[in-house]
């Protein structure tokens, strides 16, 4: 393991006046490692994971990313120029509605083909091979690779967006909800996906998820979220299987009744 993080928070909150949607958060996520964050809707997980990505500026705190070349910097201080260029190399965000990540309007193949020409791709056949290759690794077939995203099954678009977000290899993934509202055959085979490219790609990922299933497949570690406060952190088996705050312990005894 990197002797230092790949991103650090330190105290971070987010507040619509007087509610508030996340307070003093503070962890180190390292390279390779993957942590799911864990709660019932309005807990304030999604709000954290915003303001880690840059789609919510914080109240409060600040998240630092130690970058490939440019070393540890502050997110707060990057130029929009600088996140956007962030978020096309270093990261990637997967969202619970595909839609959300994907270009409906070109093909699946353009979809991938695009994130490569924004860090400077150039050769059509090349960013054709890549797109292609990438398509298969998704589980997506090859003679799909011009048709339209809205063609296609919620699962086949989440594994698309996956695609999109991968094919530039980045370091961190932040995934909200990503088997939201897929079947349960369809949610299993994204899981084994994403557990796979993660190990494979040693990829460090953030997901926010209600369904403590995911937590178990996928991360290593994991924080459950409570009225915008962490309650419980620590790694995800200790945390399921041995739970100490009484909203985690409320978590996991509901999985297990149901």
């Amino acid at each position: 393991m990197s002797p230092d993080p790949l991103l650090s928070v330190s105290k971070l909150g987010k507040h619509y006046g007087r509610r508030t949607g996340c307070e003093d958060v503070s962890f180190d996520l390292w390279p390779g490692e993957v942590m799911c964050v864990v709660g019932e809707s309005g807990s304030g997980k999604t709000t954290l994971l915003n303001c880690l990505n840059g789609t919510l500026p914080p109240s409060s705190g600040q998240v630092h990313y130690r970058t490939r070349h440019a070393g540890t910097v502050e997110l707060g201080g990057l130029t929009e120029a600088e996140r956007r260029m962030l978020m096309r190399t270093d990261w990637g965000i997967v969202f619970q509605n595909p839609r959300d990540g994907l270009r409906m309007s070109v093909s699946a193949g353009a979809n991938v083909g695009e994130r490569l020409m924004a860090v400077g791709a150039r050769h059509y056949g090349e960013i054709r091979r890549e797109a292609g290759d990438w398509l298969r690794r998704v589980e997506i077939e090859l003679g799909r690779m011009d048709d339209l995203p809205s063609s296609f099954s919620g699962g086949m678009q989440q594994r698309l967006q996956v695609a999109r977000n991968l094919v530039t290899r980045p370091r961190l993934v932040f995934m909200d909800e990503p088997t939201g509202g897929l079947d349960v055959s369809v949610q299993a085979r994204l899981l084994d996906l994403l557990r796979t490219l993660a190990q494979e790609l040693d990829l460090a990922a953030i997901i926010v998820t209600h369904d403590l299933a995911v937590a178990r497949l996928l991360a290593h570690r994991m924080m459950v979220m409570w009225r915008g406060r962490v309650v419980e952190h620590g790694l995800t088996d200790q945390v399921l299987d041995d739970p100490q705050h009484p909203y985690t312990q409320l978590l996991v005894s509901s999985i297990l009744q149901a």
